[in-house]
């Protein structure tokens, strides 16, 4: 059989995942883990380590991120089929799977870099596939903003020497923990477009749209919050991590669900509630839960993967076009992928007995007995109503809404790839939830007491958003235009992380080249030289080509001095 590159790969991956699921829900039953630890230098009292780490948490990783990259190379296969570099692209793909297992297995600081910087590498590689300038734009956004974390990561192995020991599970509190703390929080936040950091993700849907469903959705953005879940028993040490970290997480939670409700480019639309779910999980840990972001985030990977991939075939049957103002009606026209995203949707907004309901509706209920002030309350329940908002706003403008594209269309749902891969993601979204809380992570919640007006708080949030959505639809465009433009801009976010760098690299490189290049340079490198050389050997040829006399006079004046130098000495 002639299989496409993308098929094989798929395959492969799959049957890594069925195989690697009986071994992970046999370590999560026995609460086991295997620690390999090689020393191959030593240097006074620094032991250079290769260390690996076989546990339940890196192993049901391993496996949610494989299956999600084994179901979205499947529908690449049909996506990217008219891709004359397909396998490149499958290669690429590759290498960021297998930098995202390095970075699970590798619990020393200086291995896990391989696969962290592995991660960068490969998503700019993927961001910029379609070689524009918007690609390239977007792409050096990712790159910029993520070193800010691999140089994060650097300074704190630089710190980890002075206690000899790069392990993240051997570490112990020493006096620089609160810088320790500091550097692994920020590399945390950039990975994972924490407020301020959050500009990129948004930027990074240039990238094909499998690729927002492989990396910018459920596996490169939560590679942050699985570091700091790693690196939670020695970062709660310090009371300053979980404050910052919950208010940065509240911000970028309220943020993202504000401008979802004004973007109309589908992919973008998404890319935001990521945005917005990945507040949740750092909630979740600055609230002193890791394990329960841990549970958010596995859920979270397995409908947005979906989403992304529902939303794929919508763009790939509407001649590219991912502006919802120009679509509608898809309800009629793609049956089964309108089935899927109503699945992600409700899965999302937190929807009784889906897989988002189970970790989310938990979350929001730990933040209502979590010692805080009545304000984070506030912002924490308003951005989950914007959440219901801008669910149902993508809905009725993409699903049900009237038809605005051109009346001559060709959408069908006949490809094997595109229905499996939807099919399976689909499956594991209505069953993942409840198959994780029951099996993985039996939680002991028993001190958590709720009134019956607190435990129903979530579910009419929900219900004020989905109302409140159809209040947001009807502000036209001339109306409130500067509150439009402050919140589709992501607060300003977006300039505020680009303009600055482009306008001072680039009046820091005209004033330069004015200065040196054009200037000083000038004066005493090339120009100045040549200037110079030149009205010398104007001076030595004029001399040269002058009268005879001038001679008979230069050389008699050369006689008469050496004459009276001789009769003085």
């Amino acid at each position: 059989m002639n299989m496409k590159s993308s098929s094989i790969a798929s395959f492969l991956l799959l049957l890594y995942t069925l195989l690697l699921f009986p071994l992970s829900l046999s370590f999560f039953m026995k609460e086991k883990s295997i620690l390999i630890d090689w020393t191959f230098a030593e240097i006074n009292s620094c032991y250079m380590n290769m260390t690996i780490l076989v546990d339940s948490i890196s192993l049901s990783f391993s496996n949610v991120v494989c299956f999600i990259s084994g179901c979205v190379l499947l529908f690449s296969s049909s996506y990217m089929a008219t891709d004359p570099f397909l396998k490149r692209f499958t290669w690429l793909v590759m290498l960021f799977v297998m930098s995202m297992n390095l970075l699970v297995f590798l619990p020393s600081l200086p291995a896990l870099l391989l696969g962290w910087d592995g991660l960068g590498v490969t998503s700019f590689a993927l961001v910029i596939y379609y070689q524009n300038n918007k690609s390239l734009g977007a792409g050096m956004l990712t790159l910029l903003t993520n070193r800010i974390g691999d140089v994060m990561i650097l300074l704190s192995i630089g710190l980890l020497v002075l206690i000899g020991n790069w392990n993240i599970s051997l570490l112990w509190n020493f006096p620089l923990l609160f810088l320790l703390v500091i550097t692994i929080m920020l590399a945390g936040m950039t990975k994972s477009a924490q407020m301020p950091f959050s500009s990129w993700l948004p930027a990074a849907m240039a990238a094909p749209t499998p690729v927002s469903a492989l990396v910018h959705s459920s596996t490169l953005v939560t590679a942050g919050v699985f570091l700091l879940i790693r690196f939670y028993p020695t970062l709660s040490m310090s009371k300053f991590f979980k404050e910052s970290l919950m208010f940065a997480a509240v911000l970028t939670l309220l943020m993202a669900g504000i401008g979802a409700n004004f973007e109309n480019d589908l992919k973008k639309v998404i890319a935001l509630s990521t945005l917005s779910q990945l507040g949740v999980m750092m909630m979740s840990l600055g609230m002193g839960l890791p394990n329960l972001a841990l549970f958010h985030l596995y859920t979270h990977a397995l409908f947005k993967a979906l989403l992304f991939l529902c939303a794929g075939a919508i763009i790939h049957s509407s001649n590219n076009n991912q502006d919802i103002r120009k679509m509608g009606l898809i309800s009629k026209q793609l049956p089964l992928t309108t089935t899927c995203m109503n699945i992600a949707n409700l899965s999302l907004c937190g929807a009784p007995f889906l897989s988002g309901f189970y970790s989310k509706d938990l979350i929001l209920e730990m933040a209502l007995i979590y010692p805080t002030n009545y304000l984070m309350i506030l912002m924490i329940f308003m951005a989950t109503g914007m959440t219901a908002a801008y669910t149902l706003r993508l809905s009725f403008s993409l699903l049900w809404g009237i038809q605005k594209s051109a009346s001559l269309h060709s959408k069908h749902e006949a490809d094997l790839y595109v229905n499996t891969s939807t099919c399976a993601l689909a499956t594991m979204a209505i069953i993942s939830g409840m198959f994780l809380q029951l099996v993985f992570l039996p939680f002991e919640m028993s001190s958590a007491i709720l009134s019956n007006f607190q435990k129903s708080t979530t579910m009419l949030v929900i219900m004020t958003g989905i109302f409140l959505s159809l209040l947001f639809w009807k502000l036209s465009i001339n109306e409130s235009m500067k509150f439009k433009t402050f919140c589709s801009s992501m607060w300003f976010l977006v300039l505020l992380s680009t303009q600055p760098m482009v306008n001072f690299s680039s009046i820091f490189g005209s004033k330069l080249t004015k200065i040196s290049d054009q200037g000083w340079m000038e004066i005493l490198g090339g120009q100045g030289t040549w200037k110079s050389s030149n009205s010398l050997s104007i001076m030595i040829q004029s001399m040269r080509s002058g009268m005879y006399i001038n001679m008979i006079f230069i050389s008699l004046t050369s006689i008469f001095l050496i004459l009276l130098l001789s009769y003085l000495l």
